[in-house]
Order: structure tokens, then sequence, then C-alpha cells
């Protein structure tokens, strides 16, 4: 992803908030498994509002 303007960065929906959130550095390696947008939706999986 090197290079790459912010703009053009992937993205997801987190199915809890139902807000979309970028690409970051930190989840180069794992971002195919990444579903949630922070620790606070992750942690709250199991209520869906």
């Amino acid at each position: 992803m090197k290079g790459v303007k912010k703009s053009n960065l992937p993205s997801k929906l987190c199915p809890i908030c139902k807000r979309p959130f970028t690409w970051r550095k930190k989840w180069e390696k794992v971002w195919e498994e990444v579903k949630y947008c922070s620790d606070r939706c992750r942690q709250n999986k199991g209520t869906i509002e």
C-alpha cells in the first residue's frame, strides 16, 4: 500500500455501527480478517443494534 493516497485506500463497513472504516497500516497483514472498526464494536459483537 506504499504510495497510495488516503482517498484510494480500501474500506469496509462495520457490521455493528454500520460506519465505513478504511485500511490502516497495522492491519496490513490481516486486512482480510478485519471485521470491526474498533475494539468497542468488536466487544459488542453480540449486541447488534
